[in-house]
């Protein structure tokens, strides 16, 4: 017990008295933080791409039975969920869609997926005309590039 409590001391006088040592026991400590923070976002990346794929499927099978109007609106609805939950507060309760589609505190890919998709929206359910499979398929594609984690990194 006497010479592990001599160690301890050393070590803290070390850290104490000697910078270079207490940056390289900082380095550590902050590497292993680091390490924690990244395979905690990389379990966060994979729970939302595990909702994104349910949701996708779900608007898959309303596709594949011709609503592809439903589908889209569908995407649209959890594309605004999925901007709340990025970016809390940005969404106001009177806020459009086109709004949100012009908002700055959205990254650039974020924001131009997102507008694809409620145009598309806007066309079925205030334009009148119908959505064909292709109009679907933009759309798809535009919530999958939502889903992206990177395409979220503040610019």
């Amino acid at each position: 017990m006497l010479w592990i409590g001599a160690v301890l001391l050393v070590l803290l006088l070390l850290y104490l008295f000697v910078p270079a040592f207490a940056t390289w026991v900082d380095d550590l400590r902050f590497r292993r933080k680091r390490k924690a923070l990244e395979e905690e976002a990389d379990m966060v990346g994979q729970a939302e791409a595990g909702a994104a794929r349910a949701l996708l499927a779900e608007a898959d099978a309303l596709a594949a039975a011709g609503r592809y109007a439903e589908a889209a609106h569908l995407l649209l609805y959890r594309s605004v969920e999925d901007i709340e939950g990025r970016r809390p507060g940005l969404v106001k309760p009177a806020m459009t869609s086109r709004d949100l589609a012009m908002a700055h505190d959205l990254p650039a890919v974020a924001r131009e997926a997102f507008s694809r998709i409620a145009r598309a929206v806007e066309i079925s359910l205030f334009g009148g005309r119908a959505i064909d499979a292709g109009a679907w398929e933009q759309c798809r594609t535009a919530y999958a590039e939502m889903t992206v984690p990177k395409n979220w990194a503040r610019a």
